[in-house]
């Protein structure tokens, strides 16, 4: 019975986060004049939430006893940018939200709270299956990393930056990448948390 709860939460949670996404989309789209698709697409929150529903819905799909180590690694890494997702936006950019075109309250609620609370509950309800090594955590940066240069190219061309501490012409290059190395140290710790406390948590059998 609590496997097919589980499920059902799983399920409805990535619809909530479909539900969300899908809603601040349309109602940017219809009431924003300056809307961009590109835009909306290039924010972490968008792209981390729609990887975490993904992962819902797999997790629910690839039974216990299927799950790969790559598999394990791959779910490690979702819940960690889900979890980078909340944890910057509650420290860095909380009361912003009108700013970051996440104004509508549920929207912000489901993006930025309960989809990360979410993914990492589940980590911890139904841990991994296999002892993951600890460069996996390294490699698990390579996205953060991929984000910020993709941030930085695009942002030159059309002169536009998701976040505040990324926005170049606020802070110059040596700006961003000093904020960047301050935020990758928290990366860091995170990650090799997640690995540790999944390592002691795997589940045989």
């Amino acid at each position: 019975m609590r496997g097919a709860a589980h499920t059902f939460a799983r399920l409805g949670f990535a619809a909530a986060g479909v539900v969300a996404i899908t809603y601040q989309f349309a109602s940017l789209r219809q009431g924003l004049p300056t809307f961009s698709p590109g835009n909306f697409s290039s924010f972490f929150t968008i792209q981390t939430n729609l990887l975490a529903i993904a992962m819902l819905a797999l997790v629910v799909a690839v039974r216990p006893a299927e799950r790969t180590a790559l598999f394990d690694a791959v779910r490690g890494a979702v819940t960690l940018y889900i979890t980078i997702t909340g944890v910057v936006f509650a420290l860095l950019l909380s009361g912003l939200q009108e700013s970051l075109d996440t104004h509508i309250a549920w929207v912000d609620f489901t993006v930025h709270k309960l989809i990360p609370l979410v993914l990492v509950v589940d980590w911890f309800l139904d841990p991994p299956r296999h002892r993951l090594l600890l460069r996996i955590a390294g490699l698990w940066l390579l996205y953060p990393f991929a984000y910020l240069v993709y941030t930085l190219i695009r942002g030159a061309s059309v002169d536009w930056y998701p976040y505040p501490f990324l926005d170049v012409s606020q802070h110059g290059y040596g700006g961003v990448l000093l904020n960047s190395v301050g935020m990758l140290v928290g990366m860091v710790a995170v990650a090799v948390g997640f690995v540790l406390v999944g390592n002691r948590r795997v589940r045989a059998g």
